[in-house]
């Protein structure tokens, strides 16, 4: 046993060649998978009845709208479940409500302009391609694709054709450019507004570290955003999503609607448990409070910046009550980011297990809060950010007492 929690504590146990390894086993075992799923549907309806792609069908329906000049349907949800089954030549599929802000829906415009299976197709491909671009730009080593590509979270996000690789491109490469092209980075941050739960922490994040060009830009995007949408689409379409938001709010988050098992916040753990609403929300306010306070003093601090874009991305997942498993792709920053300090600088104790397990928790969070009501994937994120935080801290005394263990 106790060479068992000493192998935890030196990461030793995880080679190189066990890292390609257990990527080479997933990405085939996940691969195979996809390759079934989509082989034993009916018309893109898998055996569940559900659409391959599920989530997705919610952007090709809302892009279908806008092509036909009724942008705002989609912001109402007969009518937009009604686009969804016409997707389908009128066959009853699940209800996948449409949420985004409406700048998003260019992007449902442009996937809506061919079939529905290129455009997933295209959409997956050019997002996922983004993702593993913004990975190796961070750590540029030889098996950051391959453990990037199969991550279990890659998987997840492609199963439900959701926007994760596209969230994590826009951080990932914000955080990557922010210091040699700030300008670039802040219009990266202000795309990010098409998921506005995750920038809560960002200005945030962007004030205690003195970004003052990149905050400019981000400030000038969204305005240019706001702008476009309203001269494309009209003013009727954002009163239409305001409107929507009492719908999203109290049908998706506060009745779980989704499946407390799929969201990964303190605020759904409350609510599987039987807490009330309220009881939820003080939760997660209060989650989010410390997260702030953390975050300046870590941004203002001379720490690496490994651990400050590290910090920002766990952050930005914590801090909202409405984040789902397929959104732990951004976990993917924070893995890489500290996994490029402890290549560097050394690992600390624990470090290099604790992004194992950081890595693997989004294949095991669903079915494990779904079984146990255990919420492994928020566990996990409270645990790296104090981890990070802990790192910082050790950093900036200079602890000597369990010294970064050298890896190569």
């Amino acid at each position: 046993m106790a060479h068992f929690w000493q192998g935890l504590r030196s990461g030793d146990w995880l080679t190189p060649a066990r890292a390609r390894g257990y990527s080479l086993i997933l990405l085939g075992l996940c691969a195979v998978a996809i390759a079934g799923w989509i082989a034993l549907s009916d018309g893109l309806i898998d055996r569940n009845g559900k659409p391959v792609g599920t989530d997705f069908s919610n952007v090709y329906a809302a892009g279908r709208l806008t092509w036909q000049g009724r942008p705002a349907d989609a912001y109402d949800p007969p009518l937009q479940h009604a686009a969804e089954k016409a997707v389908f030549a009128g066959r009853e599929v699940p209800f996948y409500g449409w949420h985004y802000p409406p700048f998003f829906l260019a992007i449902a415009f442009l996937v809506a302009a061919v079939p529905y299976a290129w455009g997933l197709s295209i959409w997956l491909a050019t997002s996922f391609a983004a993702y593993l671009m913004t990975m190796r730009a961070i750590l540029p080593r030889g098996e950051t694709l391959l453990i990037a590509a199969a991550f279990p979270a890659v998987f997840i996000n492609v199963g439900h054709g959701q926007n994760g690789f596209l969230t994590t491109a826009l951080l990932g490469g914000a955080l990557h450019l922010l210091d040699r092209r700030p300008w670039l980075a802040g219009v990266l941050i202000g795309l990010l507004a098409y998921k506005p739960q995750f920038g809560a922490l960002i200005p945030i994040a962007l004030l205690a570290g003195a970004r003052w060009r990149a905050i400019g830009a981000a400030v000038v995007t969204v305005a240019g955003l706001l702008a476009l949408s309203v001269a494309t689409l009209g003013g009727g379409v954002w009163h239409a999503f305001a409107d929507s938001m009492t719908f999203t709010q109290t049908v998706v988050l506060e009745q779980g609607n989704t499946g407390w098992e799929k969201i990964q916040s303190i605020f759904s753990a409350v609510r599987m448990w039987g807490g009330s609403v309220q009881l939820a929300y003080a939760f997660q306010i209060a989650l989010a409070s410390a997260l702030a306070v953390t975050l300046a003093w870590l941004w203002h601090s001379d720490a690496a910046f490994e651990l400050k874009a590290a910090a920002l991305s766990v952050a930005s997942l914590l801090a909202t009550p409405y984040v789902l498993d397929y959104d732990l792709v951004v976990l993917g920053i924070a893995i890489v980011y500290f996994a490029r300090l402890g290549l560097s600088r050394g690992f600390r104790a624990y470090e290099i297990s604790l992004l194992v397990a950081a890595w693997i928790a989004p294949l095991l969070s669903r079915g494990v809060a779904q079984v146990t009501a255990i919420p492994l994937g928020l566990l996990v994120l409270l645990i790296l950010y104090i981890f990070i935080l802990r790192r910082a801290v050790m950093d900036r005394a200079g602890v000597t007492i369990g010294a970064p263990i050298a890896q190569a």
